[in-house]
């Protein structure tokens, strides 16, 4: 997520169109765009509040130091990944500065400028810390509900099927 859509659109994106839903920008992504040999990703973006969400299906740019930290000049940066083994990141940057990154099931190895500055909020949304946790939960909920204290947006199934997305390719560094 970053702060301005007409700013992300313009960060290195091009070949803008509209997709309506995430089915419809999960199926574009991959017929459009999927083949072509790894150059380009589809992003899709819609305006919640005061914050831009971006999806990236079968992508993970979003959550790439290299990608993410200049992205985040001049705003907030906070994105997470999983993909189907349950491997993940969280990442939060303001303004090209890496303020906290870490994978989801294992919490406890974290890394940035404040990495323990939310660990009552970690703990609170169900992220276990300590070596004799119980096992991790696998599923993405507790990023979301990390990513919803830092922004205030929460990503819901209603939200992700309604919503109209424009979307655009970025290049793959």
């Amino acid at each position: 997520m970053v702060a301005d859509r007409g700013d992300a659109l313009h960060r290195g994106a091009d070949e803008q169109t509209v997709f309506q839903g995430i089915d419809a920008v999960v199926d574009g992504a991959f017929a459009q765009y999927y083949l072509e040999e790894g150059s380009r990703q589809l992003v899709a973006m819609t305006t919640v509040g005061t914050w831009t969400l971006m999806i990236e299906p079968n992508g993970y740019l979003g959550v790439t130091e290299e990608q993410a930290l200049p992205a985040s000049a001049g705003t907030s940066w906070i994105s997470h990944f999983t993909n189907i083994n349950a491997v993940g990141t969280f990442l939060w940057a303001e303004d090209q500065v890496l303020r906290l990154c870490f994978d989801p099931m294992f919490p406890e190895e974290r890394w940035g400028d404040e990495p323990d500055e939310l660990l009552d909020v970690m703990r609170r949304v169900g992220f276990h810390l300590e070596v004799d946790d119980p096992e991790p939960d696998l599923s993405p909920q507790a990023a979301f509900d990390l990513a919803e204290h830092l922004t205030g947006v929460a990503v819901t199934p209603a939200l992700l099927r309604n919503t109209t997305f424009t979307c655009a390719t970025v290049r793959i560094r």
